[in-house]
């Protein structure tokens, strides 16, 4: 099974997120099938993908994310700016968070940390958070949209109140991906 562990957000986080992808998609000449937008319901700020595997490494997987989330306190993460992700032609564009939050990054470091323990690779890149708007399958489109993006560089919808991990499955269809809820853990 294909399974990632994340961070949800809340209902006024998404609907702004939502608000801002309409936006967006009305100031940008471009084909609907040059990206695929998000939908805002299944935003989320994945800490960990660890992708395929065994439907028996899932409890221990669940057990580290349960772990980890007793040693860290609640924090809030401030969402901001948007950004994407290639060269000069973006291939994803997403929704930062406000400079380095500190817990953020050591509750990554740590789950990237344990879930190494038990065999699943480190993360080689430095975690950069995110929220993916949209993926961009065309070229010319990549242009336009990353140009866009100087346009929110100072987006800030807020915060968000990070009171828990979640591990997911991700199950690709047709019509998008479909997530099921494994566990959610809550912090201190």
């Amino acid at each position: 099974m294909r399974v990632f562990i994340a961070i949800d957000i809340d209902e006024v986080i998404r609907q702004d997120l939502a608000d801002l992808q309409d936006e967006m998609r009305s100031k940008v000449d471009i084909k609907r099938s040059d990206a695929k937008w998000v939908n805002p319901d299944q935003m989320h700020l994945t800490l960990k993908f660890l992708g395929e595997i065994e439907d028996s490494q899932v409890i221990n997987v669940c057990n580290i994310t349960r772990e980890i989330a007793q040693k860290h306190e609640r924090f809030a993460m401030e969402i901001s700016g948007v950004g994407f992700f290639g060269g000069k032609s973006a291939r994803v564009l997403w929704v930062g968070t406000r400079q380095e939050n500190e817990n953020l990054l050591q509750l990554q470091s740590d789950l990237d940390e344990q879930l190494a323990l038990i065999g699943f690779s480190k993360d080689n890149r430095k975690f950069s958070a995110h929220l993916t708007l949209c993926r961009i399958r065309n070229t010319k489109a990549g242009f336009k949209l990353a140009q866009l993006t100087k346009e929110y560089e100072n987006y800030c919808p807020g915060n968000v109140p990070v009171d828990s991990i979640c591990v997911y499955q991700s199950e690709l269809t047709k019509q998008g991906p479909v997530y099921t809820l494994l566990g959610n853990y809550k912090l201190q």
